[in-house]
C-alpha cells in the first residue's frame, strides 16, 4: 500500500461508510441483478419430468433416446467492467460544493467497488484530448484504488485562458471534446463482452451516437451522464463573465436580463432532448447523476434500470442466450 497515495485510501474508506454500506442494506439480494454474467454454461442432461420447461429440450438426444431429455445450466456470473471516463475540461465544472470531476471519481469508485467485491474484473480508459491511459481490467480492492489514484491525478485540463497572463482564444478544433474517438477505442480494445460503463457530461463535438450504437451492439452498455444544476438554468446574479472550459473562449453577459436566460434555458432543454433522442437510438441505458444528488440515490436507480431491462426481457430469453441484464445477447 505504501504505493499508493493515501487519498484514494481515505476517499475510499468515506465512500464506503457513507454510500456502499448503505447500498448493502438497501440492494439485498438485488447485486444478483445487478451483476449477472452474460451466459449459461452447460452443466448436466436428465430425463424430462413434468412442469420442465420444453425449450431446454435437446431434441438430438432426445432423437437418440426415444425419450425426452432436458438441458440443466449454471450460470456464469462472472462480469468484466469497463470505465471509458471523459476527463475532458468540462468535466472540472461545478456550480456548488462538488464538482463534475469529483462525482465522476465517486460513481466510478462506487461501481468498481462493488463489482470487484463479487470477484468481478474492472478496467478503466481515460479521455481528456485523446484516449491517453488505459488500465487494465483487474479485481480487488488495491485494484480499485489504483483505478482511483489515476482518475484522481488525471483531473481535467486547465482552459489555455488561465494557463496565460494574457489569455487567447484556442481552437474549437484542437480542444473540443469528441467522444466518438473514446467510443471507438474501447469498442476496439475490449474483446470480451463486457459491461460497459460510459461516463461523460456528453458535451461533444457530434457524430458519438453511431460510435455508441456500435458499441452496444457487442456490449452491455449504461451511459452515465453527469451534470450540473447551472448548465441548464442560469440564476439572477447580475453580469458575469462565463468560459468555455475547454476551448477558453469567455462571454460577458447580463444574466439579470429576463430573455436571455429564458433562451439559455431553452436552449439547454434542446439539448437535453437531442441527447436523450441520441442515447436511446444507440439502444442504451442512461443514468443521469447531479453534482447536487446523493450518490447512492443515484446508484439505486442504476438497480431500477437493471431490474426493469431485465423484466422486460424475462419472457423472450432463451437458454444459453443471456445478457448482463437479461437481455438476448446479440
Amino acid at each position: 500500500m505504501s504505493s499508493l497515495s493515501r487519498e484514494p485510501e481515505a476517499l475510499l474508506r468515506r465512500l464506503e461508510w457513507t454510500v456502499i454500506r448503505r447500498l448493502d442494506g438497501l440492494l439485498r439480494g438485488d447485486y444478483r441483478i445487478l451483476f449477472r454474467g452474460f451466459g449459461l454454461d452447460l452443466a448436466d442432461l436428465r430425463e424430462y419430468q413434468f412442469n420442465d420447461d420444453v425449450r431446454r429440450i435437446d431434441w438430438n438426444v432426445t432423437a437418440r433416446m426415444q425419450t425426452p431429455y432436458v438441458r440443466e445450466y449454471h450460470e456464469d456470473r462472472e462480469v468484466s467492467a469497463w470505465f471509458l471516463v471523459d476527463l475532458s475540461g468540462s468535466i472540472g465544472f461545478g456550480s456548488g460544493a462538488q464538482t463534475k470531476h469529483r462525482l465522476t471519481v465517486d460513481f466510478v469508485a462506487v461501481m468498481a467497488r462493488l463489482l470487484s467485491r463479487h470477484g468481478n474484473a474492472v478496467g478503466a480508459m481515460c479521455y481528456g484530448q485523446r484516449v491517453d491511459q488505459v488500465i487494465a481490467a483487474r479485481t480487488g480492492r488495491r485494484h480499485v484504488l489504483h483505478l482511483m489514484q489515476h482518475l484522481e491525478a488525471r483531473g481535467p485540463p486547465v482552459p489555455a485562458s488561465r494557463q496565460s497572463p494574457r489569455p487567447q482564444r484556442a481552437s474549437a478544433a484542437s480542444t473540443a471534446t469528441d467522444l466518438g474517438v473514446l467510443l471507438r477505442a474501447g469498442a476496439q480494445l475490449i474483446k470480451r463482452r463486457s459491461l460497459v460503463f460510459v461516463v461523460s457530461d456528453f458535451i461533444s463535438e457530434p457524430g458519438w451516437a453511431s460510435a455508441l450504437a456500435q458499441l452496444s451492439q457487442r456490449h452491455e452498455v449504461v451511459a452515465i451522464r453527469i451534470h450540473d444544476p447551472l448548465e441548464s438554468r442560469l440564476p439572477d446574479i447580475g453580469l458575469v463573465t462565463v468560459e468555455d472550459a475547454e476551448t477558453g473562449e469567455q462571454l460577458f453577459v447580463d444574466t439579470g436580463d429576463r430573455a436571455f436566460r429564458r433562451r439559455f434555458e431553452a436552449i439547454a432543454a434542446a439539448r437535453e432532448t437531442t441527447l436523450r433522442e441520441a442515447l436511446a437510438r444507440a439502444g442504451v441505458d442512461a443514468l443521469e447523476l447531479s453534482t447536487d444528488e446523493d450518490l447512492a440515490d443515484g446508484v439505486l436507480r442504476f438497480a431500477d434500470l437493471r431490474k426493469q431491462r431485465s423484466r422486460r426481457s424475462a419472457g423472450r430469453t432463451m437458454p444459453g442466450h443471456l445478457s448482463a441484464a437479461g437481455t438476448v445477447a446479440r
